[in-house]
């Protein structure tokens, strides 16, 4: 039976794809390969993936990409709602979720792109077609637990009719950000398109929360019940502290919990390993389907991981876990990595140099929880800098403004007058490595309560805290007019699993609490008032703890330092061919925190062996869904999914038929331009979008040595 080649172009089956049919039509004529005869290679399910539900979808109702939507059904602002708002069906909800999901990756809009340059209907070799993109198939739908009915990492697989067991081929779509097991249906499409497998895993995160004031919580597909009901099959069921849940709820009413925050788990150390579980659970799957029976009865695995093609790819969070999961495979289950804006937990004091344009940035190799934490103080003030007032959503706030005047009396920026401070807070915010095109975004992010939220949930979970601990006072909740905690109405919970992110706020759900506000009591964060002020500053209590936390001795310091040192990368891809393309605006997760450094480690721990290619798009932020909602975005930013997506074709191209990857360089993109502060830029051209170069100019290759990255300007 063929293998996977282990030559470092890994060609296989080219010529030789007759080869690998044969083998299989013979195993399953005969119900005999070699010892396959009497079954010695049952297809044995993995013992850590509990019940598996199976449902199959035609194509034409229902499908594994949209839903049964299609193509002009993700791209309308119509939601799928169920019938009953307050009882929907599980396939009603996962509906919803792809449809929520692949809306909150993708820029929908025929402007930006979508049904032109990417979108179900454009095939696996860029060709528009007139279909709506629906892929007939199978899901597979299980749980990967430790027996605690506390773990319950959603896994999912999705099998396309169209895959070809003579060319096998699977990748991985680990959900972005915090969300459910759909958050990455995106990435999934471009493996639905080629025949490919897909293997999902909402990595020990989740969109739905545990409602404290019901008691209730979701079930694998969503729906919800009491947690007494649920039982060991809850989604999530929050821990308590050491103040029971019902003691803290009759203090604290209509709190909710999340599983990123507060399952106590510290689920980010363990990315890694269920992006892994996942590709072995979609392995067995795969088999269920496809594996020869031996003459007693017995399912074979007769394609196994080395006669799979296997990419792992996702972004955001779910990037960093497919980085993840190749570093940990001792197994060889990945053949390749192609990821998109990546989050790498860089280690500390690894001698990488990251310089641009000759010079060294001024930080860089940061952590997450570091460099979040840092903009969690500045970004509200920085966003006031009149340097931005042509910025998408830059508008004046007193709420900012005061946490410019606490700020500057607390040492942290200087200046007498508002204009002044935020010029130092922008400033500050470049001397901590994010980089000037990055800017124009500071306004927006603050007007998210972005990086507030992120460092809450990471706080939390690094430091396994409980919902009940409240660090450093914040909670989540929902708000009504008064901007108090208040009851989330039943119809926006029964529907979190499809349209929550995991990490609130979320407008008109879920918001961030400061508990701590002196004036009104717990308060919605933004407009809150700390106590070492009283002032409306945006709760610079709260971000000043969050950030003592990072060198602090106390316990919850401690934790937080203990459980962040978990989640660190050590830059050994083990010589698998590897693709990362990153926004150079992101300012979510800066490059000179994340993918730059990365290069150098991956060089000083693979020297000239290595085998990882970075890819800089200009002109690329975070968020490509804000391209199509905030005025502004279209007119300067390009989608980073194009480049995704050209990833995965040169990942797949060079296991495949031994094309060479692109080698490292800056992509330089034209903005739509137009009129500024729009949603309705002109539309998005090929021209805009350019390729990866095959053989960079000098000015746009990036170098990378033992210690040193050069990124050109």
């Amino acid at each position: 039976m063929l293998t996977k080649q282990k030559s470092p172009v890994r060609l296989r089956r080219l010529g030789q794809t007759w080869m690998v049919a044969a083998a299989a039509m013979l195993v399953a004529a005969c119900g005999s390969g070699g010892d396959n005869h009497h079954g010695s290679n049952p297809n044995t399910k993995p013992a850590y993936i509990g019940a598996v539900t199976i449902n199959s979808y035609d194509g034409t109702t229902d499908d594994l990409l949209t839903g049964g939507l299609g193509k002009d059904g993700l791209a309308s602002s119509s939601a799928p709602l169920p019938a009953n708002p307050t009882a929907p069906t599980a396939a009603e909800l996962r509906r919803y979720a792809i449809y929520a999901n692949y809306r909150a990756i993708v820029d929908t809009t025929a402007g930006g792109g979508y049904g032109s340059l990417y979108g179900p209907n454009v095939d696996a070799q860029g060709n528009v077609t007139g279909s709506e993109g629906k892929v007939a198939g199978v899901e597979y739908l299980a749980y990967s637990d430790d027996g605690s009915g506390q773990q319950n990492v959603t896994m999912l697989v999705q099998i396309p009719t169209t895959f070809n067991t003579s060319k096998p081929c699977l990748i991985t779509a680990t959900s972005s950000g915090s969300r459910g097991v759909y958050g990455a249906i995106a990435t999934g499409e471009w493996g639905l398109k080629r025949g490919c497998a897909v293997a999902y895993t909402d990595k020990g995160t989740g969109a739905a929360p545990h409602d404290l004031d019901t008691d209730t919580v979701p079930l694998i597909d969503g729906t919800r019940t009491t947690r007494a009901a649920a039982g060991k099959n809850a989604h999530f069921a929050a821990p308590p502290g050491e103040v029971s849940l019902s003691d803290f709820t009759a203090a604290n009413p209509h709190r909710l919990a999340f599983k990123h925050a507060h399952s106590q788990r510290n689920p980010e150390k363990d990315w890694g390993k269920f992006t892994l579980q996942a590709i072995e659970f979609a392995i067995w799957a795969i088999n269920d389907r496809f594996g020869s029976v031996s003459d007693n009865g017995t399912r074979q695995r007769t394609l196994d991981h080395d006669k799979i093609v296997v990419i792992a790819s996702s972004v955001s969070n779910g990037g960093g876990a497919a980085v993840a999961a190749a570093e940990q495979d001792t197994g060889g289950l990945i053949d390749g990595v192609a990821v998109g804006e990546p989050n790498l937990n860089m280690p500390p004091n690894t001698g990488i140099v990251v310089q641009r344009g000759g010079s060294p940035v001024l930080a860089s190799g940061r952590t997450l929880y570091d460099y979040t934490t840092t903009a969690n103080l500045l970004q509200h003030c920085a966003g006031q800098a009149t340097a931005l007032s042509q910025a998408p959503l830059f508008a004046s706030n007193t709420f900012f403004a005061n946490r410019c005047t606490t700020l500057a009396e607390r040492g942290l920026i200087t200046g007498a007058t508002l204009a002044d401070q935020a010029a130092s807070a922008l400033q500050a915010l470049r001397e901590a490595g994010w980089e000037a095109d990055s800017d124009a975004l500071h306004p927006s992010l603050a007007a998210a309560d972005t990086a507030a939220a992120i460092s809450v949930t990471y706080a939390n979970a690094y430091a396994r805290a409980s919902v009940t601990d409240r660090l450093c006072g914040y909670s989540f909740a929902n708000t009504l007019a008064d901007l108090k905690p208040a009851a989330i109405a039943p119809a926006v919970l029964a529907s979190m699993f499809a349209t929550g992110n995991g990490i609130p706020p979320q407008p008109g759900a879920v918001q961030l609490i400061n508990d701590r506000d002196p004036q009104h009591g717990p308060y919605l964060n933004l407009p809150s008032v700390s106590a070492s002020t009283l002032r409306a500053d945006v709760n610079f209590d709260g971000a000043d703890c969050l950030r003592r936390l990072l060198t602090g001795s106390d316990g919850a310091a401690l934790a937080l330092q203990a459980g962040q040192a978990q989640t660190l990368r050590d830059g050994n891809l083990r010589g698998k061919p590897t693709v990362i393309v990153h926004g150079r605006s992101d300012a979510l997760l800066p490059v000179n925190h994340t993918s730059r450094p990365y290069l150098g480690l991956n060089r000083q721990k693979e020297g000239l062996t290595s085998k990882l290619s970075y890819v800089e798009v200009e002109n690329a932020q975070h968020f490509d869904a804000f391209i199509a909602v905030f005025p502004g975005y279209s007119n300067r930013y390009v989608p980073l999914h194009v480049y995704l997506n050209r990833a995965l074709d040169a990942v797949y191209d060079n296991l495949t038929a031994g094309k060479p990857l692109p080698p490292s360089q800056v992509v330089r993109t034209t903005p739509r331009g137009g009129s500024t502060n729009t949603t309705t830029a002109p539309a998005l051209q090929p021209s805009n979008v350019p390729p990866f170069a095959a053989t960079p100019v000098p000015g746009n290759a990036i170098t990378v040595t033992a210690s040193t990255v050069q990124v050109p300007d």
